[in-house]
């Protein structure tokens, strides 16, 4: 989050709900390449008063008993892992307690607010080699049959040039079936902060290698975009779908500047978004943390889209 201020209300978008019973859980996995991952980021406020009873505990809550219940699961952290400042007190008494409970199960990606403290130093030496390796802040992995890459949103200059030339590289060497990337600032978004055209370019080179999704964070809210390239134009044969998870606890806050091509919006709710990762498809559902805040006779947002 950067240093718009908005009030802290909570907003219910009723395009996240449609009437129907409640969500199911999906189908048991079959063959040997689905994946599961569970993705959000803006997780762990420090200034509540006990991170027992955070919005982070709450999240984690939900994840924990999911990642135990299935060894072919991962945690994607979309950045801002912890506030104000990302400094290690923060890490060790706000995030440990929740989200670090499952840290050898995640993969991160750091916000603005990591790199508060200087170089984001303590973020790094939190995750060690899962946040990047070679003096990086940005890799990639395969989850099942899916190449999935972390990038770093907040780089700049020569940095981020490096990252995009890497970023083509890794995609030329890896063309894997199904590609997701992730990173903090989204390029698309219905929240405080008007879209600032950052990662457009590396939006343009994953729509040019046919991958799937990217997930980001920043703004506190769920939300679901068409699929689309770098300049919002609607592809629905190649298209990029992003989604916008920064549902993991710190606080809610609402929409402003409405997007075209969202098709889901959600900004009353903490959560998060599970992804089944398929051998050509993938699924989508997202679990909020207190099931009962959601209206009677709603179902948060789930469905399912064949890969390119």
């Amino acid at each position: 989050m950067g240093a718009i201020a908005r009030p802290r209300r909570r907003v219910l978008a009723a395009l996240l709900f449609a009437a129907g019973a409640p969500v199911p859980a999906f189908p048991a996995a079959t063959g040997t390449e689905a994946y599961t991952v569970y993705a959000a980021g803006d997780i762990a406020r420090c200034k509540h008063p006990d991170p027992r009873w955070s919005g982070a505990a709450a999240t984690a809550a939900l994840v924990e008993p999911l990642l135990r219940a299935d060894p072919r699961s991962a945690v994607l952290s979309l950045g801002d892992h912890t506030y104000p400042v990302g400094a290690a007190s923060e890490f060790e008494k706000c995030y440990a307690p929740t989200w670090g409970r499952f840290r050898d199960r995640t993969w991160p990606t750091p916000g603005n607010h990591e790199y508060a403290t200087p170089g984001a130093k303590p973020y790094f030496a939190y995750f060690g080699e899962r946040a990047g390796r070679a003096g990086r802040s940005y890799y990639s992995l395969r989850l099942g049959s899916w190449h999935v890459i972390s990038l770093d949103s907040n780089l700049k200059g020569a940095a981020h040039a490096a990252q995009i030339a890497w970023l083509r590289t890794e995609l030329a060497k890896d063309p894997a079936p199904c590609t997701l990337a992730f990173w903090h600032h989204p390029l698309y978004s219905s929240g405080g902060h008007p879209p600032p055209g950052r990662m457009r370019d590396a939006y343009r080179v994953l729509h040019a290698a046919g991958a799937e999704l990217v997930l980001s964070g920043h703004d506190h809210d769920y939300e679901r975009f068409a699929r689309q390239d770098a300049d919002g134009r609607i592809d629905p044969e190649r298209g990029v779908r992003q989604f916008v998870v920064g549902t993991g606890g710190a606080y809610a806050t609402p929409f402003i500047f409405f997007q075209p091509n969202s098709e889901a919006r959600e900004a009353n709710l903490d959560g998060v978004l599970e992804l089944r990762l398929l051998a050509d498809a993938y699924e989508w559902r997202f679990l909020p943390a207190h099931p009962g805040r959601v209206p009677a006779g709603s179902t948060p947002d789930r469905g399912r889209q064949a890969c390119s």
